[in-house]
């Protein structure tokens, strides 16, 4: 039950958000969020004790985020030598391992980058748009559930998700793929029901490894969430996982159909 009212209270913040927000508001959210599941990130990576300072890191997950958020987003390579430069003086001035240093080095792009574009993507294509990625991604991972309860037997990843079939997966994708290209044209008129169909498969794909991908951070880690912030569910980045891969798909979809006409 706390599972459940846990889950329906944060759904039902976001949509607000999403429905209520002015632009500027979303913006500032997606930052707060990107603090929050950054810090995340960092405590699953030093669980060794050793915890280097992590402001910096923040300060460019924020930059990031912010930077992408925007509609007309700039240059990426100046975020990208911004953070190249913070990974020498970590590497050569503050001792750290070349893995670590890198693997601190992620979190602006594995987390800043996607929730900065998440915002973007209203900005460009309005709400609907917005909450036509986030319901393709809650349909692949429900589609994946149930289908592997019902008919999974051959594991997708045992070593990482033990629980992930490959009929639950290949469920996820048919499901996400039919759902776009069917919800799609009606909030994305320019874009054509086969393309919208792709994008769902990618959607899919994409939010699978999404999903593995911090499951294996934990793993390694030796955890089974990334926090406690919220009950029954563990932390945001546990909740926004599949989300963080599958929207910088939908976000280059939306440059191209809506900006690039």
């Amino acid at each position: 039950m706390t599972r459940l009212l846990s889950g329906v209270a944060l759904g039902a913040a976001a949509l607000a958000a999403i429905l209520f927000l002015p632009q500027l508001g979303l913006r500032l959210l997606a930052c707060l969020v990107a603090v929050v599941a950054a810090r995340e990130y960092l405590r699953v990576l030093h669980q060794d004790g050793r915890r280097p300072r992590a402001l910096p890191v923040l300060l460019l997950v924020v930059l990031t985020c912010w930077w992408m958020s925007s509609p007309a987003a700039g240059d990426l390579l100046v975020l990208l030598l911004v953070g190249l430069g913070w990974l020498a003086v970590e590497v050569l001035f503050r001792g750290l391992t070349v893995d670590r240093a890198a693997a601190r080095f992620l979190a602006p792009w594995y987390i800043g980058m996607p929730l900065g574009m998440l915002a973007a993507v209203q900005a460009i294509g309005g709400r609907m748009a917005t909450l036509l990625l986030i319901a393709t991604v809650v349909v692949s991972d429900s589609a994946q559930y149930y289908t592997g309860r019902v008919l999974g037997r051959r594991p997708l990843a045992p070593a990482i998700s033990p629980k992930k079939t490959i009929e639950g997966a290949a469920g996820g994708a048919l499901l996400a793929t039919l759902f776009l290209a069917l919800a799609g044209p009606r909030v994305l008129p320019p874009a054509s029901p086969v393309s919208l169909a792709l994008l769902g498969l990618a959607i899919a794909a994409l939010g699978i490894c999404g999903d593995l991908f911090e499951s294996r951070l934990k793993r390694i880690a030796g955890v089974k969430d990334s926090a406690a912030l919220i009950p029954g569910h563990g932390g945001i980045l546990d909740r926004i996982d599949a989300l963080l891969f599958a929207t910088p798909a939908f976000y280059l979809y939306m440059q191209r159909w809506v900006v690039g006409g």
